[in-house]
């Protein structure tokens, strides 16, 4: 009777463990798999980010040039020369 009683005893120890085992597995799966679609996401926002920079940096280096420096205000500022009439068309 004793045995059987001990024998329940790890049978059920030995269980609670695998459970709990399981249990922590799964909750670190479900965390990793969340982490890499975080990953994901901010991978694909500094492809963004680095193709405005990229961007923006050509601009930078072409309105060092004065003609372009016109040009470019004319375009998106609207600037006119005195006694200049400019007719916007969109």
């Amino acid at each position: 009777m004793k045995r059987g009683l001990v024998r329940k005893f790890w049978i059920g120890a030995t269980l609670l463990i695998i459970v709990l085992t399981a249990f922590a597995a799964g909750r670190n799966l479900i965390h990793a798999f969340k982490i890499r679609s975080q990953i994901r996401v901010l991978e694909r926002e500094k492809a963004l980010y680095e193709e405005k920079i990229a961007r923006d940096s050509t601009l930078i280096e072409q309105l060092k040039q004065d003609d372009f420096l016109e040009q470019y205000a004319r375009e998106h500022f609207h600037m006119q020369r005195k006694g200049e009439k400019i007719y916007i068309i969109k």
